[in-house]
């Protein structure tokens, strides 16, 4: 991978894209839309975020114009407090009403708009799924862990060009 990100001009900052989402009326199941409501209020530079039940087809139209995109979801088991793994555009794509992968929404959006971000998924642990609107205490602190590492990454990303690549 080039220092410059795909589709970003030499000299500027790179576009992020943060989608969240999630039910917050399913306790942990809206740790993505918490984490957009958080990331926002940090007001880093550059940075979108938007908040949503669920990926959408449409996504593919903001994930297009971006250079580095975040999805952040929920899970119900995995590594506490969070993980992190990089997301490629699906050879194919593929979805019904109610799922949307990661992977689709990156395929669509190359092959309608031209758009090739570099991708992620931040899986933030959860740990209640009912219907309460609360998030649990320990999904609380893994939230909390996991946005500490997502501002830094970005404000590294954002603050040295020469180190994009790591990110």
């Amino acid at each position: 991978m080039s220092i410059s990100e795909p589709g970003a001009s030499p000299g500027r900052e790179p576009r992020v894209l943060i989608l969240g989402y999630g039910n917050p009326g399913r306790q942990d199941d809206g740790l993505g839309p918490a984490a957009v409501s958080e990331i926002e209020s940090m007001g880093l530079p550059n940075l979108t975020a938007f908040d949503n039940y669920q990926l959408n087809i449409e996504d593919a139209i903001d994930v297009a114009s971006h250079d580095i995109v975040w999805f952040i979801d929920a899970a119900k088991t995995g590594q506490s407090p969070y993980s992190v793994r990089a997301v490629s555009p699906s050879s194919t794509i593929e979805f019904t009403s109610h799922i949307v992968r990661p992977e689709a929404i990156l395929a669509i959006a190359r092959q309608c708009y031209g758009g090739s971000p570099r991708a992620f998924l931040l899986a933030i642990r959860g740990y209640g799924f009912e219907f309460i609107e609360a998030l649990t205490p320990g999904a609380k602190d893994n939230l909390h862990a996991a946005l500490g590492m997502l501002a830094d990454r970005i404000r590294i990303l954002q603050a040295q060009p020469l180190l994009r690549e790591a990110i």
